[in-house]
């Protein structure tokens, strides 16, 4: 008499490695993508919601900025300046939107990447490098008239863009 047997194999999902702990790689960010498509997405979201913890995805993060930064206390520095800044400066374009009125539409993020620099040790407090760029502008438009948002400073962490610094409404 044949018998047959059965397994089950788990197809678990691997698991998610927080790229912060990886190691910096030279790999020139894009602004094209699902993934920074998403993450323009979850800043617009924030600023629309008033509520900046819903970008926290595409800040810079925290592990990245402790391999990045020659600083005593990167920790705090993050928390106080850094998130505290960002936070800030969302909570003031929410607000800039709502002087607007209307139905905001996210048009989306302007990266001039030809002006990217790969930034060295030494520079800007920093023992790790990565690729920066200043003057890129949150798009969007209102009752059909364009209207954009400044983000000073992005910075990159194994080839994707992550914003680090916002700045006030212009």
């Amino acid at each position: 008499m044949a018998t047959t047997s059965t397994s089950t194999t788990s197809l678990a999902a691997p698991p998610v490695v927080d790229q912060g702990l990886l190691p910096q790689t030279k790999a020139k960010p894009t602004s094209r993508g699902a993934g920074f498509d998403a993450n323009v997405h979850l800043l617009w979201n924030a600023i629309v919601e008033g509520d900046p913890q819903i970008a926290g995805k595409f800040f810079f993060p925290l592990a990245s900025y402790i391999q990045v930064k020659a600083i005593s206390d990167p920790v705090h520095d993050y928390d106080t300046r850094l998130i505290f800044a960002f936070d800030t400066d969302l909570l003031a374009y929410h607000q800039e939107l709502l002087k607007l009125g209307g139905s905001p539409k996210l048009i989306g993020l302007s990266i001039p990447s030809s002006q990217a620099q790969w930034i060295l040790p030494g520079v800007e407090y920093n023992k790790g490098s990565y690729w920066r760029v200043y003057g890129s502008r949150l798009y969007f438009s209102v009752g059909g008239v364009t209207h954009s948002f400044p983000i000073y400073s992005l910075i990159s962490w194994r080839g994707q863009w992550y914003v680090v610094h916002v700045g006030p409404p212009t």
